[in-house]
């Protein structure tokens, strides 16, 4: 059986004028299709499809008319490659001339890109001050200790860029939740008020009153009628909180 099957390729390739198959690596592709409509004469035997045919072992049968410029030059139909990049490339590697048929193409270098600064995300400082320290009693107009405070606040706002200011004032439990709410606002745009004729622009400056919904005290704490020990013990709660929203100034 082996010297019959051995006589009988010599005798196919007698009759088609081929030669031996290409000794060269078994091709990653499962069908290698070349151009049926071509006029170039052929380096490799295609079946009625087009495909490329080859032994069991993978290697592609040449015609008659191959060379290895021939097959370095003939395309593969929706290959990256010419024929003979998949059938003989051994060959066509080992020749300077033909070997940059079978390499891919260096990816380009992509363009160097724009230093980018780093961004500088605004910082929060909370600022607390005693309600008591900038208005009298149960009042929503500044005292000139107050005053003093918000000056020496505005005056290192020119250290930032500033992007916000949020005025939020609080009241203790004494009084109805009616009045304690009136009393924050207006105590929050007391403090906008001022900022604003120091020259902070008032688009920057936010007001809100918090009432008495927000305290500082615990629950069990400053138990009793009202009375100046226990007016003394809420004072945490009366209060007037700022927040300053920024970034530092770079200049």
């Amino acid at each position: 059986m082996k010297s019959t099957f051995v006589r009988t390729s010599v005798l196919l390739g007698t009759l088609f004028g081929l030669t031996l198959p290409a000794l060269a690596q078994i091709s990653p592709v499962k069908d290698i299709v070349l151009d049926v409509n071509s006029s170039t004469p052929l380096p490799y035997v295609i079946d009625v499809r087009g495909v490329i045919a080859r032994s069991g072992t993978g290697l592609c049968w040449r015609t008659g008319y191959w060379t290895k410029e021939l097959a370095a030059n003939t395309p593969v139909v929706g290959g990256e490659f010419p024929a003979g990049c998949y059938c003989d490339k051994d060959i066509l590697m080992a020749d300077a001339n033909l070997k940059d048929k079978c390499e891919a193409p260096a990816a380009p270098t992509p363009p160097a890109q724009p230093a980018v600064a780093p961004v500088v995300k605004p910082s929060a400082d909370k600022i607390t001050l005693a309600a008591d320290a900038l208005f009298d009693f149960d009042k929503a107009t500044l005292r000139p200790e107050g005053k003093a405070k918000l000056d020496d606040l505005a005056s290192k706002l020119g250290a930032i860029k500033l992007e916000a200011i949020i005025a939020t004032g609080h009241a203790d439990r004494f009084g109805s939740d009616t009045y304690n709410q009136k009393l924050s606002d207006k105590r929050a745009n007391a403090v906008k008020s001022y900022l604003v004729a120091k020259g902070v622009d008032a688009n920057r400056v936010y007001a809100e009153g918090k009432g008495e919904k927000q305290p500082k005290t615990k629950p069990d704490e400053c138990l009793g009628k009202k009375s100046k020990k226990v007016i003394a013990c809420l004072q945490p709660d009366r209060r007037v909180d700022i927040e300053i929203i920024g970034t530092k100034s770079t200049k």
